[in-house]
């Protein structure tokens, strides 16, 4: 009984996280995230990026860190590649 109670748990857990992981995506004439990485690193100065996914509100949502080691948040807009938003965490 047990097993299949984990068992159930597990996999009702992986589905979800699965549907989760596949909600934000890229619209349709959206910059590619090859060019908004770029975009951050020219642009905004950003020496390293931790994390970058596509938001359902147009934009590339991400993290990462400038030449001064501070931990900064950064939106690029999904068509134009204009960088949105760029404060510190």
């Amino acid at each position: 009984m047990m097993k299949k109670t984990l068992a159930t748990l597990l996999a009702t857990a992986s589905l979800l996280s699965a549907g989760a992981a596949l909600a934000d995506k890229p619209g349709a004439g959206w910059i590619t995230i090859e060019k908004a990485l770029e975009t951050a690193k020219t642009k905004g100065n950003y020496v390293e990026i931790y994390q970058i996914e596509a938001d359902d509100s147009g934009y590339w949502e991400g993290k990462g860190r400038k030449a001064d080691g501070t931990v900064y948040e950064f939106r690029i807009d999904g068509a134009s590649g204009n960088i949105l938003r760029d404060q510190k965490d």
